[in-house]
């Protein structure tokens, strides 16, 4: 059992395989934290701190350690829960009611039952155990049991307590083409505050955060939470005045209000969360397993080619059908028609909403490309940004109602476009019927699902920031249901909804409209921290680089790509034969290397040298992979020193380098490590290696 209780004392303790989670219920009725960190095994060794004020100014309400604090009586802390009812109390007061214990295959659950002292106004606190994976889920419902409206004006998942001053705080910023920028700073007083107010989850920062004591790779704690929500969230990150940090995460109180009906309940996104206590390696494979095991489709993803920096919206059907033959002429396996197919869609001004297929472009009709992509034995695919419509598509002269508007002001566009009302009942319909009707008149195997804006002017309904996010969520289930061999790949303008939220309904994120190869080393390694490696799309693109104007050597790109799930999106119609030929050699190596790649543990390794090295290993049973990159030589051309992790250290090791075969220990190859020498600038290398049996 994950899940122990001491009756006489009521407190409960959450055990993984290798941490604990403690709190319990006082005997003011207050849910309070007591242990998060390395593994306690027995219940019994926990007490319940007998509380005191230091002042009549440091409320007891302040200094108490809450699982979950609520807006009311003194307290002035961060709160994760504030309500108002309808005579005007703007306060909630909760006692303790008792618990349930859930146990399934995949986890069990602890539910605090809490209520309101004075409203039938119910409060669960969820908590799933995945012990295996040495991971808990947070979440709470919040259910109306009265006979009038509840509402909801702030809603956290959970707030943490971490019994440490001065830690670091890890996340990432950027923007559009730079998303995934990882930063650490030191938490001190005062509050840190991450948070989208954009309507997806955002390229600026992420929903999740990270607190560690100076951890490094393998050392140190390390505590982490990711919210499962792609839309607007808000998480605070507080040094107290009391010795200690805390941590909450959930839906942003910005511009937000839920009205609870009677009857109604709400479940708020959860927070997947853990502790390491060996440092920032094991948080991420923690995570990654969980997600290969428990989230993502079963199967390894195709190599993809993708027509957009091909042909952009200049498409028609015979140059596409010339690509995908030289896609497959590659290795390609899954052939992506992207932007401009349909309606009058020659830019961005137009065609976003009028989902048919543009005769002038494909005068056969799409089947025509899609027989002769299936005849090259490749799998179809199609962009769409079905939350979108332009004010000249014929979609919004029908329907100029169903955007997002204020009646007295002018409508916002950005990039041209409006933003679709989904919370309106009509819109979902019509999406959910575009995509069927394309799925099911069309053999297409994937979808690209785009969005390149944020929305805006969201009337009176102060809901819908969650409401739209989860109309998405229920089109897609429902299409899978019907369609459950098509993969789903989440696009916002790049890397605007990589969550946790999103990740399992759709099964592959874009992560940048950056293809530059050396800026997507810096992006695929932050993401690497929180988010599964089979599920980031990389592609292989022309140069001079769209974004960065840089030129790459095709090698170095194809092994920055190689480093998650390979696409490729050059305008292969002008590779020359070394192109192709190093294209073929590539793409067949990574279909070699895939499970080890998709599904394989994953190792950041430190860089020994001044020379700016980057060095990443993969392992999967008995087979493993290095991928190592110098985008510049300097500091006198010096090499590094590859100390690699997670080998067996008496098991005998055969690795293939450019330079010829190696055979050594796993002692040797994690203690001593391998020297590795490139030169000259944008210098990268492959080494597979194999346990010897």
């Amino acid at each position: 059992m994950s899940i122990a209780m001491n009756q006489k004392k009521d407190i409960f303790l959450l055990n993984t395989r290798s941490s604990s989670y403690a709190f319990g219920i006082d005997d003011q009725g207050l849910v309070r934290h007591l242990y998060w960190g390395e593994k306690i095994e027995s219940v019994e060794d926990f007490e319940m701190p007998v509380l005191t004020e230091v002042s009549t100014n440091d409320p007891v309400f302040e200094i108490t350690r809450e699982e979950f604090p609520v807006y009311g009586s003194l307290r002035y802390k961060e709160h994760c829960l504030k309500a108002a009812f309808a005579d005007g109390i703007r306060e909630v007061v909760y006692q303790y009611c008792g618990y349930e214990v859930i146990q399934t295959e995949m986890y069990e659950e602890l539910i605090i039952q809490l209520k309101d002292t004075c409203y039938d106004f119910a409060i669960n606190l969820h908590y799933k155990v995945y012990a295996d994976y040495d991971l808990m889920e947070r979440s709470v419902t919040v259910e109306n049991r009265t006979s009038e409206v509840i509402q909801i004006e702030k809603l956290h998942s959970g707030q943490f307590h971490i019994p440490y001053e001065g830690l670091n705080f890890s996340n990432v910023h950027g923007h559009w083409g730079a998303e995934q920028q990882r930063f650490v700073q030191k938490v001190s007083y005062g509050k840190i505050v991450i948070e989208n107010r954009r309507g997806i989850s955002t390229h600026n920062h992420n929903p999740y955060f990270i607190l560690d004591k100076d951890a490094t790779q393998t050392s140190g704690d390390v505590y982490f939470g990711a919210l499962k929500m792609s839309g607007n969230f808000s998480g605070v990150i507080e040094q107290t005045q009391y010795g200690e940090t805390l941590a909450q995460i959930g839906l942003n109180s910005h511009d937000f209000m839920l009205e609870l009906k009677p009857g109604e309940t709400f479940e708020a996104p959860g927070i997947l969360c853990g502790y390491s206590g060996s440092g920032f390696e094991t948080m991420s494979q923690n995570l990654h397993h969980f997600a290969l095991k428990h989230i993502l489709r079963e199967g390894f993803r195709p190599v993809l080619y993708n027509s957009w920096e091909a042909t952009e919206f200049k498409v028609n059907s015979q140059e596409q059908i010339k690509l995908a033959k030289k896609a497959k002429e590659i290795g390609a396996e899954l052939f992506v028609l992207d932007d401009g197919w349909f309606g009058e869609r020659h830019g961005i001004d137009n065609g976003l909403g009028d989902w048919y297929v543009n005769e002038s472009k494909f005068p056969n009709g799409l089947d025509e490309l899609i027989s002769e992509v299936k005849a090259l034995d490749m799998m179809f695919g199609i962009w769409v940004e079905p939350e979108m419509v332009n004010p000249k598509a014929q979609l919004y002269q029908e329907h100029p109602d169903w955007i997002y508007h204020f009646e007295t002001r002018t409508s916002d566009t950005s990039r041209g476009q409006y933003v679709l009302n989904l919370t309106k009942k009509e819109v979902q319909n019509f999406v959910y019927k575009m995509l069927d009707d394309l799925l099911t008149e069309h053999d297409i195997d994937y979808i690209k699902w785009d969005a390149n804006r944020p929305i805006s002017q969201t009337c009176l309904q102060k809901d819908i920031w969650y409401y739209h996010i989860k109309a998405i969520y229920d089109i897609v289930t429902e299409l899978k249901k019907k369609h459950p061999n098509v993969l789903f790949e989440a696009c916002a303008s790049g890397g605007g909804r990589t969550d946790y939220g999103i990740l399992g309904i759709f099964d592959d994120f874009w992560t940048s409209d950056n293809t530059d190869a050396y800026d997507r080393l810096y992006i695929q390694d932050a993401y690497s921290y929180i988010y599964p490696i089979k599920a980031m799309r990389a592609w292989v693109t022309d140069c001079p680089n769209f974004l960065s104007g840089r030129v790459i050597p095709m090698k170095f790109r194809y092994h920055s790509a190689m480093m998650g799930t390979l696409g490729i999106g050059c305008n292969i119609l002008k590779f020359t034969e070394e192109d192709v030929a190093i294209s073929k050699e590539m793409v067949r190596q990574y279909k070699e290397i895939r499970p080890i790649v998709q599904e394989g543990d994953f190792y950041r390794l430190e860089n020994s040298s001044a020379n700016q090295y980057f060095l990443y290993e993969y392992l999967k049973d008995d087979q493993g992979l290095i991928f190592a990159f110098l985008p510049q030589s300097k500091v006198g051309h010096r090499g590094t020193r590859v100390r690699m992790r997670g080998l067996e250290a008496d098991a005998m090791y055969t690795l293939l380098t450019e330079n010829g075969e190696i055979r050594k220990s796993g002692r040797y190859l994690m203690n001593h490590g391998l020297d590795l020498r490139l030169a000259g600038d944008y210098a990268s290398t492959l080494i597979q290696f194999t346990r010897e049996k």
